[in-house]
């Protein structure tokens, strides 16, 4: 699986925006964010960007979409050809699956502290959906998938520290959390109101539709 090796803050810095990166590290004063001398773009010129033009402003919420879930390029350009084929609006439809991507719902389950960490519990063979061994990250869940752990010790014990880490957290309502017996139910789709991502799609649908296309074909 191709992924990004590269550090992760500087991906915040250059996005302008705190993309949950490291997980509950990224809400502490650790996070470069929160330090005014760190906060600004990467790189010794940043003081000297000007106003983006409309080029960069369609790239930077492209670029953002792909780093907050960990995809590159070409992952990227295939699940916008299959939201531009898809009846919903092209942009809610390409968030929509991302979303439901297994390293994203493990994510959201609590039972890893970031989606860095949950692609490392997948891959390792921690993961079991309805009954069966599922170590592909890309995995797309529907509605009625079951989220178990293998019936290991281990696997039990990372997923049980990181519920217990973020307990006060809410799990969003288009999945269930049972804690006590460490299952996670996808009740139904994501809508466009549970993606936690400030972005505006429209943006991103222009930017692939225009520039992708042009150099493309």
């Amino acid at each position: 699986m191709g992924r990004s090796l590269g550090p992760v803050c500087r991906q915040c810095r250059r996005e302008g925006m705190k993309l949950m990166l490291k997980g509950s590290r990224c809400e502490t004063a650790k996070c470069p964010m929160e330090k005014q001398t760190r906060s600004k773009p990467p790189g010794m010129h940043s003081w000297r960007r000007g106003r983006a033009s409309d080029y960069g402003v369609r790239l930077r919420e492209k670029q953002k979409v792909k780093r907050f879930y960990g995809i590159l390029e070409k992952q990227f350009r295939s699940y916008f050809s299959q939201a531009e084929r898809s009846k919903e609006n092209t942009g809610t439809a390409l968030l929509v699956f991302l979303e439901r991507r297994l390293d994203n719902v493990v994510f959201k389950l609590h039972f890893a502290q970031s989606r860095r960490n949950a692609r490392q519990i997948i891959q390792h063979g921690h993961i079991y959906v309805n009954g069966r061994k599922v170590d592909i990250v890309s995995f797309r869940v529907k509605p009625g998938d079951i989220i178990t752990l293998r019936n290991k010790d281990k696997s039990k014990k990372i997923v049980k520290e990181n519920i217990e880490l973020d307990s006060s957290a809410p799990v969003q309502a288009w999945l269930e959390l049972d804690g006590a017996n460490l299952k996670g139910t996808v009740i139904a789709l994501p809508t466009r109101d549970d993606i936690q991502l400030p972005i505006e799609e429209q943006l991103i649908v222009e930017f692939c539709s225009r520039y992708i296309k042009l150099h493309c074909g």
